[in-house]
């Protein structure tokens, strides 16, 4: 049976509705096949099915039937052409139609406004809403949603149009919600929630978006107890329900707020409304928790979700690594390995972060395998987090390799290689790196590559080139330094001596970053044995921030290394009695994959007898060449001999003797350290890396120092 015009209209109006578009233009093809054509009905429909396919070409050819069959006058056929043009983004011929127009509706002039708009042409879209109003036309909401949802405007120009829908009272019934909503998104965008939730009080009529916006605006904003006042408001109006929007806002805002009580309340109402194991609220979830510092409650939301999407895995492994448990991250990416999931470019990012913090190479050398023949080498992200791993893992010739095969480098691959260079004490390399980066007009240097620059000036005493950089990065690249910026200028300048420069830096900071900026200039007066200006030092942090243990530490410190045993005693003491307990020192070493990791006078080891016997063993070697121990940095009122004792026992000599019995003679030895290497195992190293000819990098809470040959390449300015 041969189908009528009807019938055609009939499909190509069922295909249209269900977005099936490209079915919708083979109808047509087909029906002018037949030798029929299309109608008032039909071309709307095949206009809207090429506007959504994007098809400039099928577009122009159902104009001309349009044309030929004589419906040039039609206003529903016209504004659909219109409205076409300016969805395949072609204003002129989207003008042309509306110009050419026998008779223009309301429709006809919202639809070449928002074609403006689309084109972000704000000026011409409101000089045809002031010739529409004009004209005396009505003026509708749609017609000024095109104004606040597809084009940027400023906050002025938002206020003229606030102004105009308040004074058409379009603002106040249920039809024109979708408009009060894109005003008050207008003012939360420019940071004006009061005004937004002025809006939002005068509403008659709220819809749970409504809602949803103001509580997003305040939780943009950091006003999370607001957003919650505003969440329970909306809980007692009945006919409200909470979706998920509502609930992904309130997530970001006890993440943002740390508050792990308002998460697990807020944990519990998500459960009771049903919205459980629903993605993507598991992840924020998981999120949420994990910025609240409950790892337990983020993984047992990470074990009760019944999909586990990649998302999921790699903000539970991320959880791990930004909470400081490196380990138990590189555990569960060995587990997702195991699953079909694939881990993608931000998976693997992460992952090398866990490796760079915890100091295995060995994994890292792995997932670069993994990152090679999986084809993620061209992924910019990865191949930056590869050059961090492999700085923070000692291993710098391996990060400049990776760096050199990027071919299109951005600020963050520039930025990481500056930084490994820096944590290496290669100030040298760092500087002549960021002087070539420069050169390239498209990447402007940030807040974090004068970080390391600052810091390879520090690690290596260049006053004169720290201080031109500081400047620099305020004057010539508006650049507001930071706590971490300040503390590596002071860090720089306390420990070259110049302490009338630092104390000066440190007055004329922002009086909230001080606290922090104290103990680098407690640790160099520790150095230069300035007592005077150290006590200075230690009471500015005890006052700014009495419950660090650290600054006790480095109080105490400071009056042992000029032999005032009962000061020292009585800062311990003060610490002891505030609560306050000093991380243990600890030292580790990678074998085989494996990290090892001892404590000072540890006998834990499997191989404790093994590690003691080679420690005595190096001990005699050391003393033949000429090794004198540096028993003033003991922090204990000890006898010489009790001294020389404890000091063998450290833990990165511990991790030494383990890595020499384990490994070939000739290879290379990495010992991560948590905390500040001491003056006498600097000089200790040194000796053991001639009488044992190894290499020993050793990266401390500082910086990395490469032992060879009896020498350190920080040339003993640490």
């Amino acid at each position: 049976m041969k189908r009528t015009v009807y019938l055609w209209n009939l499909m190509i109006r069922d295909s249209t509705n269900s977005a099936l578009f490209t079915r919708t233009l083979d109808l047509y093809s087909c029906m002018l096949r037949t030798g029929l054509h299309g109608n008032d009905f039909t071309f709307p429909l095949v206009l809207k099915a090429c506007s959504n396919t994007n098809s400039l070409r099928d577009a122009t050819k159902v104009h001309s039937h349009t044309f030929l069959l004589g419906f040039q006058a039609h206003v529903f056929v016209q504004t659909a052409l219109l409205d076409m043009y300016s969805k395949c983004h072609h204003l002129p011929s989207s003008r042309k139609v509306f110009d050419e127009m026998p008779v223009r509706t309301v429709v006809s002039w919202n639809s070449v406004i928002s074609a403006y708009c689309r084109s972000f042409l704000f000026h011409e879209a409101t000089l045809l809403l002031r010739e529409m109003r004009l004209l005396g036309l009505d003026l509708s909401s749609t017609t000024f949603l095109s104004f606040l949802s597809t084009t940027p405007i400023h906050l002025r120009q938002g206020l003229s149009i606030h102004c105009c829908v308040f004074k058409l009272g379009l603002l106040n019934t249920y039809d024109h919600i979708p408009l009060a909503n894109a005003v008050m998104s207008m003012y939360i965008r420019y940071g004006q929630v009061h005004e937004a939730r002025a809006i939002l009080d005068s509403m008659h009529e709220i819809s749970v978006v409504s809602w949803s916006t103001i509580i997003g605006g305040y939780v943009d904003t950091g006003n999370v107890d607001k957003a919650f006042s505003m969440f329970n408001r909306m809980r007692t109006i009945s006919t409200i329900n909470s979706d998920f929007v509502v609930f992904i806002n309130l997530i970001k805002g006890c993440a943002k707020q740390g508050s792990l009580m308002a998460a697990s309340s807020l944990h519990s109402l998500i459960f009771k409304c049903g919205c459980e194991n629903k993605d993507p609220l598991d992840n924020l979830l998981l999120g949420m928790y994990a910025k609240c510092g409950d790892l337990i409650s983020a993984r047992k939301v990470f074990d009760m979700a019944l999909v586990k999407t990649v998302f999921l895995w790699t903000s539970i492994i991320g959880g791990y690594t930004h909470m400081g448990y490196p380990a138990e991250a590189l555990l569960l990416f060995k587990k997702l390995l195991k699953t079909a999931i694939k881990p993608n470019g931000a998976t693997l990012a992460t992952i090398l972060s866990a490796c760079a913090d915890l100091g295995s190479l060995d994994m890292g050398k792995e997932i670069e395998e993994y990152i090679l023949s999986n084809g993620f080498q061209s992924d910019r992200q990865v191949q930056t987090s590869l050059i961090h791993m492999f700085s923070k893992c000692g291993s710098i010739g391996k990060a400049i390799s990776v760096f050199e095969r990027i071919s299109d480098k951005d600020l963050a691959a520039w930025s990481s290689m500056i930084n490994g260079y820096a944590i290496h004490g290669m100030a040298e390399e760092a500087l002549g790196l960021f002087h070539k980066m420069l050169e390239i007009k498209e990447i402007k240097p940030d807040a974090v590559v004068f970080t390391s620059i600052l810091l390879a000036c520090s690690h290596v005493g260049l006053v004169e080139d720290g201080l031109k950089f500081f400047k620099s990065m305020q004057k010539d690249f508006g650049i507001v330094p930071s706590v971490e910026h300040y503390m590596c200028l002071v860090d720089l300048l306390g420990r070259a001596g110049q302490f009338e420069l630092a104390l000066k830096t440190i007055r004329v900071m922002p009086v909230k970053l001080q606290a922090q900026v104290w103990a680098p200039f407690l640790s160099a007066c520790t150095k230069h044995c300035n007592l005077e200006l150290g006590e200075l030092a230690a009471r500015k942090l005890l006052y700014m921030n009495p419950g660090s243990h650290a600054n006790y530490v480095l109080m105490a410190n400071l009056y042992t290394s000029m032999g005032k045993w009962k000061e020292a005693a009585v800062t311990r003491s003060l610490m002891i009695d505030r609560g306050l307990v000093k991380a243990p020192g600890w030292s580790q070493v990678e074998i085989n994959g494996s990290v090892h990791v001892f404590i000072a006078g540890d006998r834990s080891h499997t191989q404790s007898i093994d590690i003691y016997k080679k420690l005595e063993e190096i001990n005699l070697k050391l003393a033949e060449a000429g090794y004198v121990p540096e028993t003033d940095t003991v922090i204990h009122d000890l006898e010489r001999e009790e001294k020389e004792e404890a000091l063998k026992v450290h833990s990165e000599r511990l991790a030494i003797a383990f890595g020499l019995i384990s490994t070939e003679a000739g290879s290379t030895l990495r010992i991560m350290k948590n905390h500040r290497t001491c003056v006498d195992c600097h000089s200790a190293l040194k000796f053991i890396s001639k009488i044992t000819g190894r290499h020993l990098i050793v990266r401390d809470g500082s910086r990395f120092h490469h032992f060879e040959s009896g020498k350190c390449t920080c040339k003993d300015f640490w």
